[in-house]
């Protein structure tokens, strides 16, 4: 699935499911990824190792394996953001997103003339190196790449809908544990303070034609969120994955000895 596809996908209200990945530190894992049936991968660089060099990595595996990339950056700074896009990522995440005046410069650092400023780095993985004409390929690259905000905080959601009313967001992915956090209650995503903010996230997405998505860890939230609007969903991550199938090999293999 390329950029253009999965934007397409997430117009037409569709579920578009993805996973996070944050240390496989291989190429090898978009093909995992896209034979397993995930639509897109997202490469987490704020909560990892990873670095830029081995998420380009990823992508060009990623691409060959015909599964999406989102990159979460480490921040909001210009080269955060043009870097994965430069490496050939579909997209970005941009975590705690808080203000209008973010917003404005994450559209503005993603995209090209005349949407944006998006530094011009034409001939990079991105086009795969091939000798484009701007006038051409910067359309083209504007209506292909994703951008998503992550929204974190009480502030974030009290300013929801200004932050939306910027043209050129695709979606907004809401991070209930670091909101809880700023609530004062760390961890605690089930309060029904962080519920109630969770239902108005929903609403405000879509008043705005922004899709609203969340990351989720089993079935019962899936379900619970999807019936309730979300439909950019990113389901558990390399880790649990990993580590909770190893584990559960392991306790069948003793459980036949028991």
């Amino acid at each position: 699935m390329t950029g253009k596809e999965l934007k397409a996908k997430l117009k037409r209200g569709e579920l578009v499911l993805g996973t996070m990945v944050s240390e496989l530190r291989t190429p090898q894992v978009g093909q995992l990824m896209a034979n397993a049936g995930f639509d897109f991968m997202y490469i987490d660089m704020e909560h990892s190792p990873l670095n830029m060099e081995t998420v380009a990595d990823m992508i060009l595996g990623a691409r060959y394996a015909g599964i999406a990339t989102i990159v979460r950056t480490p921040g909001l700074d210009r080269c955060a953001l043009s870097r994965p896009l430069d490496a050939g990522a579909d997209g970005v995440l941009v975590p705690q997103t808080e203000t209008k005046e973010e917003v404005e410069k994450i559209v503005e650092w993603t995209k090209y003339y005349p949407i944006g400023q998006r530094g011009m780095a034409l001939r990079r993985a991105h086009s795969r190196y091939g000798k484009v004409k701007a006038q051409e390929y910067c359309p083209e690259a504007n209506e292909s790449t994703v951008v998503v905000i992550q929204i974190e905080s009480k502030k974030a959601i009290d300013d929801l809908e200004q932050l939306l009313s910027v043209e050129g967001v695709d979606a907004a992915f809401i991070g209930p544990a670091d909101l809880s956090q700023t609530y004062g209650l760390p961890g605690q995503a089930n309060d029904p303070k962080i519920l109630a903010d969770l239902d108005r996230f929903i609403k405000v997405c879509l008043d705005h034609g922004v899709v609203p998505g969340i990351h989720v860890y089993d079935m019962d939230s899936f379900k619970k969120w999807y019936d309730k609007g979300m439909r950019l969903f990113a389901y558990r991550n390399d880790i649990s994955m990993l580590a909770d199938t190893a584990a559960q090999c392991v306790a069948d293999i003793k459980g036949l000895f028991e």
